[in-house]
């Protein structure tokens, strides 16, 4: 008669299988975190909420930008008037 059961040899492979699997799915996770905004960004994101809230067109990295949110100069979308993030 056999007795019914798990080898040593059994459980390591299905530990070692169950390590590899969440070592992968961990890496995917930590790559779906969003990247940080670049402080160029930030500066014009403020830039951006201060001339809304004063009324006032400000200037922010040669980006000019206006009371209703759009702005012109370099690295900016024509079509949007967004500050693009480059």
């Amino acid at each position: 008669m056999r007795a019914h059961g798990v080898t040593l040899l059994e459980l390591l492979v299905v530990l070692m299988l169950l390590g590899v699997v969440l070592a992968v799915t961990g890496l995917a996770i930590t790559s779906l975190r969003a990247p940080r905004e670049s402080e160029e960004i930030l500066v014009l994101k403020r830039a951006r909420a201060e001339a809304i809230h004063s009324g006032a067109p400000r200037t922010a990295l040669g980006v000019r930008l206006f009371p209703d949110g759009h702005a012109i100069g370099p690295n900016v979308d024509p079509l949007t008037g967004i500050p693009d993030a480059k």
